[in-house]
């Protein structure tokens, strides 16, 4: 697949909104029940590392960071979300942009990346192991949805250039 990974753009929104909409639709993505607009979507992310795969012009996914903590010295550490359209899934679209936001964070001083996942996301899992993260444990019914109690797998990657 000829993809290109590069900053992400207001104008990104519409189709940005779409596959976080497409991806809460599965039940098992995010706890979230519907995407947000982009102003409370924008004040919960880092304007820092927001990247957008396109094939053309069509945006198949995208990854951003958002803080987990106002404390200074958590100022290198931030979560990833990751959403891919799921026509293009498994097609390599999901590891350019985490490989892309490796590289982004780095340079911006990010020592820590971490992520959560559900445990039935094995391709998710899959590639975040891909990509030097590794599983630091598992957050027990962390969340109630649809009447069920979710387990979150929690995982991190830990630069080898920033931070050491």
């Amino acid at each position: 697949m000829n993809l290109t990974v590069t900053a992400m753009k207001r104008g990104d929104w519409k189709a940005v909104r779409g596959i976080y909409a497409e991806g809460i639709s599965t039940g098992t993505a995010t706890f979230e029940r519907r995407p947000p607009n982009w102003e409370a979507w924008d004040r919960s992310h880092v304007d820092r590392c927001r990247l957008v795969a396109r094939r053309g012009s069509e945006v198949l996914g995208w990854v951003a960071l958002s803080a987990v903590s106002s404390r200074c010295v958590y100022a290198g550490v931030a979560e990833v979300s990751l959403y891919v359209r799921a026509s293009a899934r498994r097609r390599g679209v999901g590891k350019a942009l985490l490989q892309r936001l490796i590289e982004e964070s780095e340079r911006v001083g990010i020592w820590t990346l971490q992520g959560g996942v559900f445990p039935e996301k094995t391709p998710s899992i899959a590639l975040l192991k891909t990509c030097g993260f590794r599983e630091v444990g598992c957050r027990e019914r962390l969340g109630e949805m649809n009447g069920v109690w979710r387990d979150v797998l929690l995982f991190e990657r830990c630069s080898s250039k920033v931070g050491v």
